[in-house]
């Protein structure tokens, strides 16, 4: 049941987006249309999963054990830079139409401080493996749950009236408060 809980915290409550506010870049970037979001959203799953499950061998193996911690971010950057690297080779040979449509904001997944974020919380935590695990999938779940959603209602402001000095990101920046706050509202349910 606990790792049930952290996956509703990861997800909604505690969001690695909306509640840490880490990863804004990509967020504000990709959000302007739906199936870049959505794309956007199963890279940064598919990294931050990978990365967590490599980032937390290294820290419990190699860096901890020999009390070299202060090699953490270095090795973490390394890590994730090079999985980002593997998502764009098979993006290119796979989803040629997604690879053009991430354009600039794939390579700002090696940058992505949710990504790196999730890794050094878990090495901060150290977490065991399967809460590991569950803390960054369902972490990268939370932010393309966030992304997606926000997507969907930047789409929509596009064709409502809008303010013309709250057009653009004027709006997006008070959409993303509102947002946080209603992921806010799950506090009570996983705290």
């Amino acid at each position: 049941m606990d790792l049930f809980f952290l996956a509703i915290s990861a997800t909604f409550v505690n969001n690695i987006l909306l509640a840490q506010y880490l990863g804004n870049c990509p967020f504000l970037g990709v959000s302007k249309k739906l199936e870049t979001a959505i794309g956007m959203a199963a890279a940064i799953l598919f990294v931050t999963s990978l990365a967590s499950l490599f980032t937390w061998s290294v820290f419990t193996f190699v860096l901890k054990p020999y009390g070299l911690q202060f090699l953490q971010t270095l090795t973490f950057i390394l890590i994730i830079a090079s999985l980002v690297q593997l998502v764009e080779i098979i993006l290119k040979k796979k989803s040629r139409t997604l690879y053009n449509a991430l354009g600039v904001y794939l390579p700002l997944i090696t940058t992505n401080c949710a990504v790196m974020g999730v890794a050094l919380l878990i090495a901060k935590k150290e977490l065991p493996f399967s809460e590991m695990m569950v803390f960054s999938s369902f972490s990268a779940i939370g932010y393309g749950l966030a992304l997606i959603l926000f997507a969907g209602i930047r789409e929509r402001l596009l064709i409502s009236a809008v303010p013309k000095s709250m057009q653009g990101t004027s709006i997006a920046l008070v959409t993303a408060g509102i947002m946080a706050l209603a992921f806010m509202g799950f506090k009570g349910m996983a705290s």
